[in-house]
Parts: C-alpha cells; sequence; structure tokens
C-alpha cells in the first residue's frame, strides 16, 4: 500500500535535499506553526465536545471526560491510540480495585493496599502506564467526599473517561488525521541521509585528518533513531492497509544495523590515514565508497517516494564488492612490504565496506518485497 498525505515541512526540505524539487519561501505560518495550531485546536474542540455532552446528558463531575480527552490527545493518531488503551486499562485497574477495598477492611489500610495492588497487577499484566492511572482512579473513589455509592461514582468515573477517550479519538481520527506512520517515513529517510553523511566523514578521517563533525552527526543520527523508534511504536497502533507495517519495520530494523556497521567502519579506519597499503587498493576502493554513498541518498529517495521498485541507475553493488575482492587477491603478495597493523586494517576495511554494502542491498530488495512491490532482485539494495 502507498502511503498519501500532503508534503510536510521536513518531507519538503528531504525533497530539496533529494532535489526532486526546487524551495521555496513558506512564510511566517511554518509547517511545525501549522501543526501546533491544528493540534491545539483540535484538543480544545474534543474537550469541548466531552463538556458539552457531559451538561446534556446530566453527568455527574462531567469535567473528567474533559480532562481525559486532554490527556489522551497526541500530536498523532498512534500515539493518541496508545495513551488512550493505557488510561482506559489504568481507569477500569482503579475503578474494580477502589471499589472492592472501599468494602473492605478500614481507612486507611484499605487505601494503601488497593494501591500496592494496583501497582503490582498492572505491572505483571505489562501495563506500567497504566498503573499511575489506576491509583488516580482509586484515590478519587476512595478519598473523594462524595454523597453518590462508592458503585456509582466508579461506574461514572469509568463512564466519563470512556467518553473522554470516545471523542479524542473521533476528533483525531476524522479531523485533520496526522498519522505517526507518515512521519515515521519522513524521519526515516532522514536517517537514510545522515548515515551517507556519517559514513562520508568517516572516510574522510580515512583519507586524511580525522572528521571534526563525527560527533555531531553520531549525536544527531541516536536523537533520529531514538524518534523513529518512538514513532514506530505509535505507529503499530494505527489502522491502515497491508505492508506498510511491514515495510516501516524493516527500514528501521536496517537503519539500526547500518548504525552498527557504521560505528564498526570507524573503529576499523581509526589512525588509518597515513596507510600505504590501502592505497593499492584505489581506485576500486574509491568508486565502491561512492556508491555506497549514493546508496544511502537513493534508498532515501525510495523511502520518501515509498517507491522501491525502480532500479538505481550507474550503482551496482554486488560488482564494486567483485571487483574489490579482485583487487585485494591482485596485491596480497606486495602485503610483506607493509606493517602488519596496515594489512590487517584494510582487510577490516573491506570487509566493512563489503557489510555496509550488503545491508544497503537487502534494506532496498526486503522492503520491496514487504510493501508487495516485487521481489525480482534489484540493484543497489
Amino acid at each position: 500500500m502507498r502511503l498519501r498525505t500532503k508534503k510536510t515541512w521536513s518531507q519538503h526540505e528531504l525533497a530539496v535535499k533529494l532535489r526532486l524539487e526546487s524551495d521555496s519561501e513558506q512564510g511566517i505560518l511554518t509547517f511545525e506553526r501549522r501543526r501546533l495550531l491544528i493540534h491545539a485546536a483540535k484538543t480544545a474542540l474534543a474537550a469541548t465536545l466531552c463538556w458539552w455532552l457531559a451538561l446534556r446528558f446530566g453527568l455527574h463531575d462531567g469535567y473528567w471526560g474533559s480532562i481525559s480527552a486532554i490527556i489522551v490527545m497526541q500530536s498523532n493518531v498512534g500515539a493518541t491510540v496508545t495513551a488512550s488503551r493505557d488510561r482506559l486499562l489504568g481507569t477500569l485497574i482503579g475503578a474494580l480495585f477502589g471499589f472492592s477495598f472501599s468494602l473492605l477492611a478500614v481507612p486507611p489500610w484499605n487505601y494503601v493496599l488497593a494501591v500496592i495492588l494496583a501497582i503490582v497487577v498492572s505491572g505483571l499484566l505489562g501495563m506500567r502506564d497504566s498503573a499511575r492511572l489506576a491509583c488516580v482512579t482509586i484515590t478519587i473513589i476512595m478519598l473523594v467526599p462524595s454523597s453518590a455509592s462508592r458503585w456509582g461514582l466508579a461506574l461514572d468515573r469509568v463512564g466519563e473517561v470512556l467518553l473522554g477517550i470516545v471523542m479524542a479519538l473521533a476528533v483525531t481520527t476524522l479531523i485533520l488525521p496526522d498519522r505517526a506512520r507518515l512521519w515515521l517515513r519522513d524521519g526515516l529517510a532522514q536517517e537514510f541521509l545522515v548515515l551517507g553523511a556519517f559514513f562520508e566523514e568517516i572516510l574522510t578521517g580515512f583519507r586524511g585528518a580525522p572528521s571534526q563533525n563525527l560527533p555531531e552527526l553520531r549525536e544527531k543520527l541516536q536523537a533520529l533513531l531514538r524518534s523513529n523508534n518512538q514513532l514506530l511504536d505509535a505507529a503499530r497502533n494505527e489502522p491502515s492497509g497491508p505492508g506498510w507495517r511491514e515495510g516501516l519495520s524493516l527500514l528501521s530494523q536496517f537503519g539500526r544495523s547500518l548504525y552498527n556497521a557504521l560505528l564498526a567502519l570507524e573503529l576499523a579506519v581509526k589512525d588509518s590515514h597515513e596507510d600505504r597499503f590501502a592505497q593499492k587498493l584505489e581506485p576500486i576502493l574509491t568508486h565502491l565508497a561512492d556508491d555506497i554513498h549514493s546508496g544511502f541518498n537513493f534508498i532515501a529517495g525510495c523511502i520518501h517516494r515509498w517507491r522501491f521498485s525502480k532500479p538505481a541507475d550507474g550503482i551496482n553493488l554486488e560488482q564494486d564488492i567483485a571487483d574489490l575482492e579482485a583487487r585485494m587477491d591482485a596485491v596480497r603478495h606486495t602485503g610483506i612490504d607493509f606493517s602488519q597493523a596496515e594489512i590487517m586494517r584494510a582487510y577490516a576495511l573491506q570487509l566493512h565496506l563489503k557489510q555496509i554494502a550488503r545491508i544497503l542491498r537487502a534494506t532496498r530488495t526486503e522492503t520491496s518485497r514487504a510493501v508487495g512491490q516485487g521481489s525480482k532482485e534489484i540493484e543497489p539494495a
């Protein structure tokens, strides 16, 4: 399934970097500001609808529905679904324990036991995020003075929270929906661009003086990996057609694998800028490195367009690898003239470049199969 959406601000910036379109002035109201205003308006609408419905149907303490809508309304649909699930489960657990323990023992021990057991049960059920909400519900049911029965208070609490959740989900899904999977697709495209830049800076240190941009790029990559991992968790809770979940999950996994491979490459070429044995692998070594860097940008473009079946003109990583292996065989007999450390670094460089090239190739072919765009062998990825 192809993901369709209007182009986001960062997608526009990505398209400019990939030379897919020309840059243009965005004005004062940038995309991020528009997105913030839309999110604020949607949150206010969901909270107001809850308050209006509570008044119309005579619900007690109907403001809890508005509070729930505000709490669960997130910046995208998937995150809202996750927050809604956690809040509903926490409220149900809290209502059950709050009512049950209000009939047992005497204050304050019944309240203490209810809070302890709610946290323990939530943790054992794998719902740690719901534990705090369960304790809040227990506190309201057991400690807030009310003329209503504890059972009635528990039912009211569940009903009000459910109303807030339903309104938040309805508004976030039906009114200008912001899909986590689209942000993830955008983030993964940017991630591969930065991976390519990180690769280029590592080889800059191999060819000459160590690059000064490596720490900054490493931090940026780590931030992108964390952000995309959070978006992937949210995207898994969004309804959609077949193929998108598998494709985005694969891209996320391959991105982490490439990052680890680049860290290993960085260690392999450390203190190698004066090595002379590796120079015997030129120009084939540089050609493979250039194709790998182009491959990172090419895959970023594939992710941006969500099309993986079109071959990359002028890039053939498998042939590059075969040429490099042949060159290594041709110069092996000259190794006696160089130090063992130089030879080991050259072999390590060759092995890591081959690994990165093959991961890139697998990224493209496996993702193409996952999203249903063909299963034939495609170069370079």
